[in-house]
């Protein structure tokens, strides 16, 4: 979604490098790529010659002049301009260039560029002045300095790590924490394709990176040559420490279905899939990631049967074919429905339960007590889908993040039930912005995030932390949302108090704190404080700072102390303790 993986966290700059994109038929469109030259100088083609079986398409291009005046050939302008890490190419920096091949009269170049000069317009061209005919296939140019060079742009992984990610649903994803946080980068709507015949398909995604065949995704509408793939998000999950959440297809898209009795090939793709991940390097499917270089397997012990299927026609005969073969086959995968079971139980078996909310802020804001009611004996909640959007969301405004913050505080009150969240989607090319709003925005040079992101990060010590019971004594009860909890960094106690003030009235609060065992220290203890002039204030790449938590001292800081609430704020005091047993009133 949103060019989120291709031509955003992969670092990848030449888009349809292997000239797939325009489909079988030849010839075909080589969209980007375009001519340098003319008619007469210059004559290009797809052709079916490629030495990939799986990726056929090539492109050929015949030279027509000899001693041309200027060099004429071919060029990618990567995606909206080619970039390294939101920059684009930089002065100094060194990527590498590929053109791959395999047997016959195929000959692989590799060779390394160092730019010398900022260009933020940069394209890769590939010239001659020489007459003649030279095929092309994939064409990679990836920066040398990735994310622990595995593909991944520093710049861009780095702002995931600022939100301490718990995990990564994927090839839906989003990280977040057990308790809270993200979840899109790619958006799960990718998974089912409008038609299944474009779904994502991870067999198809593994093995070289020239061997890939890419696909077509129907639902956002671009190519990707599925350089970013299942093994990859492996590998991402790994790499940020988060546990993967591995989102398959259960044999059913937008538009089309296969039913339960024609299921089992699907089914045996999932287990396939599993093996690949978890199987030892010596079994069938383990081997292949050991020849990938990564001989341990990954611990994936979540999976995700379909995406927003529930209620379609085969969904639960296919959902119970997949749930008992992974039973059998790995008793210890935790197994996510489709299905809501927040208001009523569930007709099928589960340990989890997607579940999603896209909504105005004043609803979300509401929504703060969803879980309240909840059975305590049923499969746990994923909220892996929740923002505000629409009407009084703009592009990523205060007042949606409020509700956010809101609705979290609620999930947080209710982690007994609600065992992980994750916001969507997370990422958005500023060039393609298919889905509004998200939590980070990026160009080809710079990147910015908006206040839902800043948000998430009042909620980044939220896992694995002691929730504590809190009441609210106050006229402006009604627009007030609150969470308490206590954590430890660096062998270092706090309890942590979130106020939520989504009225346009300042509120003046006494917090009371009963139970300690040892009193609070000024010394240590912080406010943090997200607002701004206006609710519907945004971020931007020429303010992108216009809304982010402001931190300062918190020299009251005692067991009873006064507060002011800003209107329309979120608010965090940090208070410094010994020990966390404690009860909060206001």
């Amino acid at each position: 979604i949103n060019h989120a993986g291709a031509g955003g966290i992969w670092a990848e700059l030449v888009s349809n490098r292997g000239f797939e994109a325009g489909g079988l038929h030849t010839p075909s469109n080589i969209d980007p790529w375009s001519i340098i030259g003319n008619d007469s100088s210059i004559f290009v083609a797809t052709d079916r010659t490629s030495c990939f079986s799986r990726n056929i398409i090539a492109l050929r291009m015949e030279v027509l002049c000899d001693e041309c005046p200027a060099g004429v050939g071919i060029y990618n302008p990567g995606f909206w301009g080619m970039h390294f890490m939101f920059q684009n190419i930089e002065d100094g920096k060194t990527y590498n260039l590929v053109i791959v091949a395999g047997t016959s009269n195929w000959t692989k170049v590799e060779q390394k560029l160092i730019a010398k000069g900022t260009n933020r317009t940069s394209r890769l061209e590939i010239t001659s002045n020489k007459k003649g005919v030279v095929w092309f296939d994939q064409v990679s140019l990836m920066p040398s300095d990735t994310f622990k060079g595995h593909g991944f742009r520093t710049e861009l992984i780095s702002m995931l790590l600022d939100l301490k990610p718990r995990f990564l649903r994927f090839p839906v994803p989003f990280p977040y924490f057990y308790m809270v946080c993200l979840e899109c980068i790619i958006g799960g709507c990718f998974v089912e394709g409008e038609w299944l015949r474009n779904a994502f398909r991870w067999r198809e995604s593994i093995g070289p990176w020239e061997e890939r065949p890419g696909h077509f995704g129907d639902v956002w509408h671009y190519w990707t040559d599925d350089g970013l793939g299942y093994y990859e998000f492996l590998q991402l999950s790994e790499d940020l420490g988060a546990a993967p959440i591995w989102v398959f297809n259960n044999g059913i898209s937008h538009n089309d279905e296969v039913s339960t009795a024609a299921i089992a090939p699907f089914v045996k793709d999932v287990l396939d899939s599993l093996e690949f991940a978890r199987g030892s390097a010596n079994s069938t499917w383990g081997s292949v990631r050991a020849a990938m270089g990564h001989p341990e397997p990954f611990p994936v012990k979540y999976v995700a049967i379909g995406n927003e299927d529930c209620g379609k026609k085969y969904y639960l005969g296919n959902y119970l074919k997949f749930y008992n073969a992974i039973r059998e086959s790995y008793p210890d995968i935790q197994m996510i429905s489709n299905c809501d079971g927040s208001s009523k139980p569930l007709d099928h078996p589960a340990d989890l339960y997607d579940f999603h909310v896209y909504t105005d802020s004043k609803t979300l804001f509401n929504m703060k007590g969803t879980f309240d009611k909840t059975s305590r004996t049923g499969p746990k909640a994923f909220v892996s889908e929740y923002a505000v959007w629409r009407t009084d969301a703009g592009r990523g405004s205060l007042l949606g993040s409020l509700a956010e913050a809101a609705f979290l505080t609620g999930l947080e009150k209710n982690s007994d039930i609600v065992q992980m969240a994750s916001y969507a989607p997370l990422f958005v090319n500023d060039n393609d912005q298919t889905w509004n709003p998200d939590a980070i925005v990026f160009n080809s040079w710079q990147q910015y995030g908006t206040p839902s992101y800043w948000m998430q990060k009042f909620f980044r010590e939220s896992s694995g932390a002691m929730i504590h019971p809190i009441t609210i004594s106050s006229s402006y009860s009604g627009s007030l949302a609150a969470s308490a909890i206590t954590w430890q960094d660096s062998g270092n106690s706090f309890l942590k108090v979130k106020i939520v003030n989504f009225g346009s009235d300042t509120v003046s609060l006494t917090i009371s704190v009963s139970g300690l065992q040892a009193s609070i220290n000024a010394l240590g203890s912080n406010a943090t404080v997200l607002t701004s002039s206006n609710v519907k204030d945004e971020n931007s790449f020429s303010n992108p700072n216009k809304v982010v938590p402001v931190t300062s001292q918190l020299r009251n800081a005692a067991e009873q102390m006064q507060v002011t609430l800003a209107a329309h704020s979120f608010s965090s005091f940090d208070l410094a303790l010994a020990q966390s047993e404690l009860v909060a009133e206001m």
